[in-house]
């Protein structure tokens, strides 16, 4: 399957080995900037506590940073994702090298990322 901005959360469950809610979060703070856990929550209807819990996961993973006591945001792409493919392969015990996929997905979410900074 080819890697387009329609199916980017499941190229991440998939490629990452991350939970499809965690997908949700990251991709909505990529494109969104710093977001807080009721801006999670207003914007893809999880409760306050399971967007802080997933965030906190995320934090876990490498793939997003506590910027305040109450703000999240993304690393850029290329590491957060970069970090987490890292990891996974540690988990799985396989070589880390590297992946087309996982590269494609971060150049689709690299223009985002960069517009929602400067504008």
């Amino acid at each position: 399957m080819t890697v387009n901005i329609d199916n980017i959360e499941e190229e991440l469950v998939s490629e990452l080995k991350i939970s499809l809610e965690e997908a949700k979060v990251f991709v909505s703070i990529v494109k969104n900037g710093m977001m807080d856990p009721q801006d999670i929550s207003d914007l893809l209807g999880y409760s306050v506590q399971d967007a802080r819990k997933i965030a906190e996961s995320l934090i876990n993973k490498g793939m997003i940073i506590d910027f305040t006591a109450t703000e999240y945001e993304s690393l850029h792409p290329r590491f957060a994702i970069t970090n987490r493919y890292k990891k996974r392969c540690q988990e799985d015990n396989i070589v880390f090298k590297k992946n087309l996929k996982v590269d494609n997905i971060v150049k689709l979410l690299e223009r985002p990322y960069d517009h929602a900074r400067t504008n």
